[in-house]
């Protein structure tokens, strides 16, 4: 297991702002492809965002998964890359060990243009945020709103309110 130094533990009282699309929400995934096409690095968050995805042959630059759909096991084949990263993550967290990975994930991927996955031991919802911080401005961000449909975010549209968000979580060591 990997080691977890730092995390960043959400605080229960304000997750109401968590559920609030931070981009443009499509209630079909369809409607969206149109502007995924034109993205230049595209980010999905969530194992049904990155299979909706590759069922329509979009591969992500990188895509963030945990194995899960709304807390139930899944066990889909939408891996289209050998280039695997893990990171150890529990709910409600946002682990130094994480955040690390997405961005030797995101920086592998600007300089090699190679696809990567990061697989997630816990869960990756949270994921969006350092994606939104780390992530070059003309990149694009997927992930999925439960019950709702997909989320669309420019990263330059939704850096300001993922550094806010942040500050909603508590650092523990």
């Amino acid at each position: 297991m990997i080691e977890v130094k730092n995390l960043f533990k959400l605080d229960e009282n304000l997750i109401d702002e968590f559920k609030k699309p931070l981009g443009k929400l499509y209630v079909e995934f369809e409607d969206a492809i149109p502007m995924i096409k034109e993205a230049n690095f595209l980010i999905s968050v969530g194992d049904q965002t990155t299979k909706n995805l590759v069922d329509n042959d979009l591969i992500p630059d990188l895509g963030i998964i945990d194995h899960r759909i709304q807390r139930k096991d899944h066990n889909h084949d939408i891996i289209r890359t050998e280039n695997i990263l893990e990171a150890d993550n529990p709910a409600g967290t946002i682990t130094e060990n994480l955040w690390e990975t997405i961005e030797e994930a995101i920086s592998l991927t600007l300089k090699d243009s190679e696809n990567r996955i990061i697989v997630v031991k816990g869960e990756e919802d949270l994921a969006v945020l350092p994606c939104l911080l780390i992530a070059p401005e003309d990149a694009v961000i997927l992930y999925g709103q439960p019950n709702e449909g997909l989320v669309f975010v420019n990263v330059s549209d939704g850096k300001d309110k993922a550094a806010k968000l942040m500050t909603y979580f508590k650092e523990m060591a």
